[in-house]
């Protein structure tokens, strides 16, 4: 009978598949970079989106096949922090922040910065207290809408060059400050869905999926901007629903 592996082994594991998909990421997000770098923005912003995927991927993969590892986790971290941090602020900078100068240019470190602490306050809560839903902006959707913002300008505006607009700089430092915040965001990586549902959520998903690719750069854009603002919403509506409960409690002590 095969023996389980000692924790410090299964920690350290190598796992090929979950691995090789990370760096995919890696080079999603690297061949960003190169791109920005060669004024191909819209091949940056897709390559970013194309990141997001292999990133995703992963780590289903490594659940499904039972391959998780401390060193798999680190991994994806660093690339992450690639993918996800340097590139999108690599894309910014030379997209849309050059115009301004040092404001400019420290909107890209500042969202570099937030998207390192982003993830290593994610690597210490998942280590600590593991939650269904994430701190903070994750920063793949915070490259995402940086990523869509360029599809869609290039869609609408059909221009290819640089732009400026007091919006795309704001935009970066309002990213920015979500990644750090404590915003509750949805994670949809644990849906407990009935059986009576699945087949509505499969009609849905399908409805979901021709709609985004109708016009991906439209729709993508508007998706990423919807989940952009929940984490704020969600937060209202909590502060709201504190602010009930003492009226509700006065309210009852008053007729009893």
């Amino acid at each position: 009978m095969e023996q389980p592996l000692p924790v410090e082994q299964h920690a350290n594991r190598f796992s090929v598949l979950p691995c090789m998909l990370t760096i995919c990421s890696l080079f999603s997000g690297f061949y960003s970079i190169i791109a920005s770098f060669n004024g191909h923005f819209f091949a940056a912003a897709v390559a970013i989106l194309v990141a997001g995927v292999f990133d995703g991927l992963d780590g289903r993969v490594a659940r499904m096949t039972r391959s998780t590892s401390t060193f798999g986790m680190e991994l994806d971290s660093l690339c992450d922090m690639v993918s996800f941090g340097v590139a999108p602020g690599v894309l910014a900078y030379l997209w849309a922040l050059t115009p301004y100068g040092r404001y400019g240019w420290l909107a890209a470190f500042l969202y570099v910065a937030a998207t390192a602490l982003r993830l290593a306050r994610f690597n210490s809560q998942t280590v600590a207290s593991p939650s269904h839903d994430f701190t903070g902006l994750p920063c793949p959707a915070a490259a995402g809408m940086i990523a869509t913002s360029v599809m869609f300008s290039t869609h609408v505006f059909k221009t290819t060059d640089t732009v400026q607009h007091i919006t795309l700089l704001a935009m970066v430092y309002v990213l920015s400050y979500l990644m750090v915040s404590t915003h509750r965001y949805l994670s949809f990586k644990h849906l407990e869905i009935s059986r009576e549902k699945r087949f509505q959520l499969i009609v849905g998903l399908l409805l979901l999926l021709i709609l985004l690719a109708s016009e991906p750069p439209i729709t993508l854009f508007g998706a990423s901007f919807l989940y952009m603002i929940s984490g704020p919403i969600l937060a209202v509506r909590a502060r709201a629903g504190r602010k009930k409960q003492p009226a509700a409690a006065e309210t009852n002590k008053s007729q009893l």
